[in-house]
């Protein structure tokens, strides 16, 4: 039991120990640093630039990290991005023995205290000129300062939106000293490209990589150079939620299109159809358009829409056109020959467009059999009863001289019979006429129904071949902006 208290007493009274040394060697870097500290900066100026001799370039390396996209404003064409930047660099007047200070390398400072290149974005697009974020710089012994500051920037970017929402874009990040020329400060890459390593990924866009080049720039104002590092940041769009949201939603409404022509055309609803799915296609556009910069570039789905608005345009027209030949009524010319020829003998077959009020339950076969059977009876009688007239009427007269001569010789006393007789003959010659001019008016008015029925049969043919052709131009549209966007 004693040993285990006297173990157990000697390893606490060695962290006690290891506690308060670490404290003392703590306290005593803490008095090292306030030292420091007051006597490098008793004459320190950050006004002017830190090098021993003025004609000597000072060298900045400059590293850029992309961590978020903010925003990618189109209509506007400004780039919000969230960016640490990294500047290091050496400063001659801030140095120290190291062994001196028991052996204290380095120390934080506020970056206000020391000089900073006045490295900027050329391309910056925001309204706020407000002052670097002050945060601390790392101070070494050798003189190298290290100075990691946040950054929301918003750049000018040129936006190409000539395949939205299949485009990709390049945006161009430029740091450069605003005052010093490259004489005075140059400007080092640290790394071929933008660290890309913390980078939050973005609902919309694809980083394809963030190269850096420098560039070395004589402006017309100055005759000295001005250094300056652009990093080009290649973005892909995600187009997952434009082709849901606006490129679907159009290619089903543009395949509603040419069904206008199925309908019947006593449904009265075939060019309201097209006025309705005009409209549609409208509204896609105009929230396409708000979107969009006002720029002479079309996007690839505004140039859809606008095919396929004329398309419904085209296809509206053409159903008002067929609607005036379905409904040609007595007073219509004949169909055509050539008509008669191509649309109702051929086109129909091709089409498999059937006689009006047929359809592809009931075959043309059948329809006539059933028609032969159910009619059959009252042609026959109809035939009879016509040809009973006509055989009468050229029979009256004959009819008449037999009676008149019959009577005569066999009934000569009786001459109030012979006249009752003729005058039946000329009342039944009355009705015969009665008849035919019932028959007449019931002939012209079936050749004018069948004249009704041929322009309603090439309505249909019209009807039948248009709605092929623009289904196939939908088809073929959509395939076509497919095959451009990949």
């Amino acid at each position: 039991m004693k040993r285990n208290s006297l173990s157990s007493f000697s390893v606490s009274f060695w962290l006690l120990f290891t506690a308060l040394m670490l404290q003392a060697v703590e306290s005593a870097k803490g008095k090292y640093a306030h030292t420091l500290f007051n006597e490098l900066f008793e004459d320190y100026s950050n006004a002017l630039r830190p090098v021993e001799d003025t004609d000597k370039v000072l060298n900045v390396t400059l590293q850029i990290t992309l961590s978020q996209i903010k925003d990618m404003d189109e209509r506007n064409q400004i780039l919000s991005a969230y960016l640490w930047i990294r500047q290091s660099w050496y400063d001659a007047y801030l140095k120290w023995d190291k062994d001196k200070y028991d052996g204290l390398d380095s120390i934080r400072i506020p970056s206000n205290l020391v000089w900073r290149p006045d490295i900027v974005l050329y391309n910056k697009a925001d309204d706020d000129f407000s002052e670097p974020v002050n945060t601390n710089v790392v101070l070494r012994y050798d003189g190298k300062i290290t100075w990691d500051a946040p950054a929301i920037t918003k750049s000018s970017c040129v936006v190409d939106v000539s395949y939205f929402p299949f485009d990709s874009q390049q945006c161009n990040l430029t740091f450069g000293s605003w005052t010093y020329n490259g004489n005075q400060v140059d400007i080092i890459n640290s790394l071929d490209s933008g660290d890309l390593s913390d980078f939050v990924e973005d609902v919309e866009w694809e980083i394809h990589g963030m190269p850096a080049v420098k560039n070395v720039i004589t402006y017309g104002c100055c005759s000295e150079p001005y250094p300056d590092v652009t990093f080009t940041l290649i973005l892909k769009r995600k187009s997952s939620f434009y082709i849901f949201n606006l490129l679907l939603p159009c290619i089903l409404i543009s395949f509603l299109a040419p069904l206008g022509f199925y309908l019947p055309a006593d449904s009265g609803e075939k060019v309201s159809l097209g006025v309705t799915v005009l409209l549609a296609l409208t509204v896609f556009q105009l929230m396409v358009a708000e979107i969009m910069p006002p720029s002479e570039n079309v996007p690839l789905i505004g140039k859809y829409y606008i095919a396929t608005m004329t398309m419904i345009t085209a296809s509206t027209a053409l159903t008002i056109i067929i609607m005036n030949l379905h409904h040609c009524g007595s007073e219509a010319k004949p169909v055509p020959q050539w008509a008669r020829v191509v649309i109702l003998d051929y086109m129909s077959k091709i089409f498999f467009v059937y006689d009006v009020g047929e359809n592809c339950t009931s075959p043309k076969r059948e329809k006539e059999e059933e028609r032969k059977l159910e009619g059959d009876d009252g042609c026959q009688r109809r035939h009879k009863e016509v040809r009973s007239h006509l055989s009468s009427r050229n029979e009256d007269s004959d009819l008449k001289e037999k009676l008149n001569g019959n009577l005569n010789k066999s009934y000569g006393v009786h001459g109030e019979n012979v006249r009752e007789t003729v005058n039946c003959c000329s009342c039944y010659k009355m009705l015969i006429k009665n008849i035919e001019y019932i028959a007449n008016c019931v002939r012209d008015h079936k050749a004018n129904r069948a004249k009704g029925i041929e322009w309603k049969k090439v309505a249909k043919v019209m009807d039948r071949f248009f709605m092929w052709i623009f289904f196939i131009m939908v088809f073929f549209m959509s395939v076509l902006i497919i095959g451009k966007a990949a």
